[in-house]
């Protein structure tokens, strides 16, 4: 098991075990602080990364900044790239193609999705994220390429 993944496990069976690991992530990598996330959901081939929408995040328009929707679907993309990668494998982010479908007016959950990947293979992988307001409407959608390789 990814070492990610277990402290995951781990951490979700304490009082605010999903909050307590997503500060430790943002420790780890600081930019995402600045969205202040949470994952609430992480397994081999799917992720989920929670923001409010809150003054720090929103854009002229009163409305979650599109960056920081890029941010949560970076954060949501790689966690779950980074727990279904065989292990001992590497990854990093090449590329990013984004669609801003409808304005963000509320909190937002991404979801990346990765069941359909051949994760033990090297390469560029594709992986999708949407991002959908509270009312499930889907406001913001990126396919992120990984780079995988194998060790």
């Amino acid at each position: 098991m990814r070492k990610n993944l277990k402290i995951y496990k781990q951490m979700r069976r304490l009082p605010f075990g999903d909050k307590l690991f997503s500060f430790v992530v943002c420790r780890l990598a600081p930019y995402f602080d600045s969205i202040k996330p949470k994952v609430t959901a992480l397994q081999p081939g799917y992720a989920e990364v929670k923001i409010k929408k809150r003054r720090r995040v929103t854009n002229h328009l009163n409305t979650v900044h599109a960056i920081a929707m890029c941010n949560m679907a970076e954060l949501a993309g790689g966690m779950m790239t980074d727990v279904s990668i065989p292990v001992k494998s590497r990854w990093i982010p090449v590329g990013m193609t984004v669609e801003y479908l409808k304005k963000a007016k509320t909190d937002l959950t991404a979801y990346a999705q990765g069941e359909n990947i051949d994760w033990n293979t090297e390469g560029d992988k594709l992986v999708p994220v949407e991002v959908k307001d509270t009312e499930g409407n889907l406001v913001f959608r990126a396919e992120i390429t990984m780079n995988v390789r194998l060790t």
